[in-house]
């Protein structure tokens, strides 16, 4: 039996997946939890086979959590299940230490495919990523602007063309409004840009927000 646990803060969608995945009678939801605290509480009284890891949760951003997750468990097996496409986090998931990435557009079977995949120790990586990856490799990609920003000034990024406050960014991040003030000054450092505007149109221009998540 192998024993997951859903990290999602949305109640229809672990409840989607445990109906997706009730199927197979040796993939078992063994615990659901809201956000990235409830995750490492539960994680800490209970072990489990397997991840399935939500990016937008409501007290810690998922790359955050994942990181957590793997200092304290490092051989803990984490698949990153987001609305968001694999440009925009898929890298920087599987730095973190996920071993894979998947759209939650993705037909069931992928998913399926990719636990089992993931369980046997390998990593599960789409085409989509595959090829970023490659491109990266051998220097064929241009690398947009956005893909220097570190973890925290790319969530400052993307939360500011959300259309969230400064305060309202500190309290999502659980950092003060100085320490936020900061990674923006580097984010729009980093991206040439001179004011919040210029980064804002950046964002939603290379479709780096999702109003669905």
């Amino acid at each position: 039996m192998i024993n997951i646990l859903v990290v999602d803060d949305h109640a229809l969608i672990r409840k989607g997946l445990k109906q997706l995945l009730e199927d197979n009678p040796d993939l078992n939801i063994a615990g659901e939890a809201a956000s990235g605290g409830q995750a490492i509480s539960m994680l800490r009284a209970q072990l489990y086979d397997l991840l399935l890891l939500d990016i937008n949760l409501p007290d810690k951003h998922g790359i955050e959590v994942l990181k957590q997750f793997k200092s304290e468990q490092p051989d803990l097996k984490i698949i990153v299940l987001s609305m968001y496409p694999e440009d925009h986090y898929g890298v920087r998931a599987l730095k973190a230490g996920a071993m894979g990435y998947i759209n939650k557009q993705s037909a069931a079977d992928v998913l399926i495919h990719a636990i089992r995949l993931v369980i046997s120790g390998k990593k599960y990586i789409s085409e989509t990523l595959a090829e970023q990856l490659l491109n990266n490799l051998i220097g064929e990609s241009q690398e947009l602007m956005h893909q220097s920003l570190s973890n925290r000034e790319y969530q400052t990024l993307c939360l500011m063309a959300s259309g969230k406050s400064l305060s309202d960014i500190s309290q999502i991040m659980s950092l003060s409004p100085k320490t936020v003030s900061v990674y923006r000054g580097r984010m729009l450092a980093k991206m040439g840009f001179t004011n919040n505007a210029e980064a804002i149109h950046y964002a939603i221009t290379h479709h780096l927000i999702d109003t669905q998540d």
